[in-house]
């Protein structure tokens, strides 16, 4: 038996339009995964989609706007119309507000509240009912370097990956006894487009690098192996952790 395999099952994962949701779903396909991706515009994954299809992977499409929970649901009627099961759930869709904390506006924090948090709670509810039903599944929630710490300028998104962390080990408490293993990942710094402004700025660039023992910024690619670990068989006795992909970060 393959430990690592995932070939044949059918994987979920949000904000796979770019970034670690693409290089995630790119993965998982390529390891024999059939990958539904989901981003908030019609067409957001079209890219991803056909670098799937160029490596002779099965890749479906869907569209959701992940701050509104009627749209979260559709998304899951949809993916299981058109797979009848998921397998595996992977909660990386989000975003981010920076404004100071006294003057944060209200509506941002509901939005980045509603995107990071609730809707990962709600379609790990609704998938989780099913793999329940099954007795069977695997959620993988992406986490962040501000699961552990408070950040500056980010309290909505520091608040949403606390709570990320929090529901990975509410959900294992409950859910584990049906064979379902609920794990999260918290990346380190990661070249994509939300982090290219620290990226470009030399003195922060400079200092962040300089803390990671690797000595250099994580590529999207480099969560791909700690995903497939998580969705596979190798990890049925893993529950309720956060695994960090941060180059050392947190160890120093």
């Amino acid at each position: 038996m393959n430990l690592f395999s995932v070939k044949n099952k059918v994987a979920l994962v949000t904000g796979a339009s770019r970034g670690l949701g693409q290089a995630i779903a790119i993965g998982l396909a390529q390891a024999g995964a059939t990958v539904i991706c989901s981003s908030s515009r019609k067409g957001g994954t079209d890219k991803t989609l056909k670098a799937i299809k160029k490596l002779g992977g099965t890749g479906i499409g869907i569209a959701a706007d992940l701050s509104n929970r009627k749209s979260v649901e559709k998304l899951y009627q949809k993916a299981i119309k058109k797979t009848k099961q998921i397998d595996i759930l992977v909660n990386n869709g989000g975003t981010i507000a920076r404004f100071p904390a006294v003057e944060f506006p209200e509506n941002e924090w509901d939005r980045v509240i509603e995107v990071n948090l609730s809707a990962a709670f709600k379609l790990s509810q609704l998938v989780g009912q099913e793999m329940i039903a099954r007795g069977t599944g695997k959620i993988i929630n992406i986490a962040s370097m501000l699961s552990y710490s408070g950040g500056i300028t980010v309290p909505a998104y520091t608040a949403s990956k606390h709570g990320i962390a929090g529901i990975t080990k509410a959900l294992a408490n409950e859910w584990a006894a049906h064979n379902i293993q609920i794990n999260a990942i918290a990346p380190g710094y990661m070249k994509t487009d939300n982090t290219q402004a620290l990226q470009d700025n030399p003195t922060r660039n400079e200092a962040i690098i300089n803390r990671i023992p690797s000595a250099r910024w994580g590529d999207p690619e480099d969560l791909v192996g700690t995903v497939i670990y998580l969705a596979s068989n190798a990890s049925n006795y893993v529950n309720g952790t956060i695994i960090n992909v941060d180059g050392g970060w947190m160890a120093r």
